[in-house]
């Protein structure tokens, strides 16, 4: 199975000591989001975990332990944008984020490492030209790094709307304009373009649809081929493996307004107020309404790849 810590919030960035006190412990509990009482616990051993995936905004405090963490193939996702304070109130400089994207290419690998600049969206302050300007710049300074980069425009969800006032949808001129740019501005930094749900329209040379956490990404990065059950995506166009999740909603501290995963900053705020580094849930503990049964676990990984493979 591929254990997954980043659809709900930001481990690494916050929750890093938590995190690693699972991995000593060798398992974890995670509450289901809509029916809090039942709670899931994943055991976290190489025995029945084919690799682990982080998404972050900032992985510079789980730098200095990774080798706590060398049983485990890992994939990361590192998402750096061009936004001001305004926008990513609580995310490190971008310069800073890009230094520690550095150095964790450096311990895991370019292989296992994907530059995130999404979700795109359009205002006044941030134009087509200015997305197309602060994406070559960037691309430049994480070339050699890492070989591909997600890209995926604003979704209008509910919570996006109400926390951040006056956003509109990129039109659909404005997107095949980006990502026409973007393509040829990664191909240059020998960097694959995958679209985060979007419409294979916007397919084209060094750009695809395929999915950034699909079977073939996660091959190509641990080096062996995946068996992988078939479960459906609540999510009819993607294709990834977006299951297992140990994160919690309304719980990461970052405040972007485009975020989908937070209601509002004071539920955050009481929430990360109950979190305890020792205590096998994220947020809180265990009490005695609550119900936990253990995940059905198994290894996915179905031999070594061909070299060839990998090409």
């Amino acid at each position: 199975m591929i254990l997954n810590t980043g659809s709900r919030t930001d481990i690494p960035a916050y929750y890093s000591d938590w995190f690693y006190n699972r991995i000593r412990e060798g398992f974890v509990l995670c509450r289901n989001p809509y029916y809090p009482e039942q709670i899931t616990r994943y055991r976290l051993s190489p025995e029945v975990i084919d690799g682990i995936v982080f998404c972050t905004k900032n992985p510079a405090p789980m730098l200095d332990r990774l080798s706590l963490l060398s049983a485990f193939p890992m994939f990361w996702f590192v998402t750096i944008t061009p936004y001001g304070k305004e926008i990513e109130p609580y995310v490190p400089p971008k310069e800073q984020v890009m230094k520690a994207f550095h150095e964790l290419s450096r311990q895991v690998g370019a292989e296992r490492i994907s530059w995130r600049y999404d979700p795109i969206f359009i205002t006044d302050d941030y134009s087509v030209d200015y997305h197309i300007e602060r994406f070559e710049q960037m691309a430049k300074a994480l070339s050699g790094y890492t070989g591909q980069c997600v890209v995926s425009f604003i979704d209008l969800y509910e919570k996006t709307k109400r926390n951040f006032k006056g956003v509109r949808s990129v039109a659909k001129n404005e997107q095949e304009t980006i990502i026409a740019a973007f393509s040829e501005i990664a191909k240059r930094e020998n960097m694959q373009i995958h679209l985060c749900c979007e419409k294979e329209t916007l397919v084209r040379d060094n750009v695809d649809a395929e999915g950034c956490l699909s079977r073939a990404v996660l091959e190509k990065a641990f080096g062996f081929r995946l068996n992988v059950p078939r479960k459906p995506n609540p999510r009819k166009e993607c294709a990834c493996l977006l299951g297992a999740d140990i994160g919690a909603y309304n719980t990461c501290g970052h405040g972007c307004v485009y975020c989908y995963a937070n209601y509002d900053r004071e539920t955050v705020i009481r929430n990360r107020k109950l979190h305890e580094p020792d205590s096998p849930l994220l947020i809180g503990r265990v009490t005695e309404n609550d119900v936990v049964r253990q995940a059905e676990q198994r290894l996915w990984k179905d031999g070594q790849m061909d070299f060839l493979d990998l090409l």
